[in-house]
């Protein structure tokens, strides 16, 4: 893209994560960030960390840059699109993270021939460590999609998928975060059961889940391969995998995934009966 200038309103967690990364990994200068949100305090603090350019004015944003995040809330979206439709052109690429707002829910707002990306990031892409995967509109062209994969690049590994894969996408990744969350703090509950002091239980638990995961990532073996490489016959692995699949550890697990996947379907089906 000729134009690297790159615009951000919404600036809360993971717009503040956004340009953190972005800047931190050399993928754009400063001086061609301006961000945009309605807290003033919240703007002054990111012009003094990260010396970019601050409005309040949604509109400068649009002059200044050609490739505008919008890092809102799924509630505030429709406020901020009827906010912004007017100056959106033929020159924007507008980038939705609110999760669940479809990209025929923006273009209903701002015109449909224009061009959007939708995307689900996660959690871990405040640290860096994330998964996001990226939609994009019929109207985006190649080169302005590799972009952003490389921009978001900044925050961890990124897939482009069809929209229609969001909801599932939504159930695994999205969700995702808090199921392993809860799972870290199940494993080490069961060592403070065993007899450990929590905070040596949670740093087991914490290390050995993010272990047991780059290993995956980094090998490219499929998971029961790994787990048939710790269980040994008779041994205490398999004693704990056996509890485990007697209370349908992986069913439910699925079952989390689907029941996730399935509420972010209503959820749309919610707003597009509200109009």
């Amino acid at each position: 893209m000729s134009n690297k200038r790159i615009g951000f309103i919404g600036c809360g967690a993971m717009g503040s994560a956004m340009i953190n990364r972005f800047l931190n990994n050399k993928k754009v200068l400063p001086e061609d960030i301006m961000a945009c949100d309605i807290k003033q305090n919240h703007i002054e603090e990111l012009k003094c960390k990260f010396n970019i350019k601050k409005t309040i004015q949604s509109k400068e944003v649009l002059d200044f840059a050609q490739t505008i995040f919008l890092a809102v809330k799924p509630q505030d979206m429709p406020v901020v699109l009827e906010d912004i439709k007017k100056d959106v052109t033929d020159r924007h690429l507008l980038v939705s993270a609110a999760a669940g707002i479809t990209i025929s829910e923006i273009l209903g707002i701002v015109n449909s021939n224009k061009k959007v990306i939708r995307l689900m990031p996660n959690t871990p892409c405040l640290i860096g460590s994330g998964m996001t995967v990226l939609s994009p509109g019929q109207k985006v062209n190649e080169a302005e999609l590799c972009f952003v994969k490389e921009l978001l690049e900044s925050l961890g590994k990124v897939e482009v998928l069809e929209e229609k894969l969001m909801d599932a996408v939504t159930g695994i990744s999205g969700s995702g975060p808090a199921y392993v969350f809860t799972f870290i703090e199940a494993l080490a509950d069961g060592g403070v059961k065993a007899g450990l002091p929590r905070e040596t239980a949670l740093l087991l638990a914490g290390q050995t889940v993010l272990g047991a995961a780059e290993m995956i990532m980094e090998t490219g073996e499929h998971p029961s391969v790994l787990k048939d490489k710790v269980t040994s016959p008779g041994g205490t692995t398999i004693a704990g995998i056996y509890a485990l699949e007697k209370e349908s550890f992986r069913g439910t697990v699925m079952s989390a995934v689907e029941a996730a996947a399935g509420r972010s379907k209503e959820l749309g089906k919610e707003r597009d009966e509200e109009g």
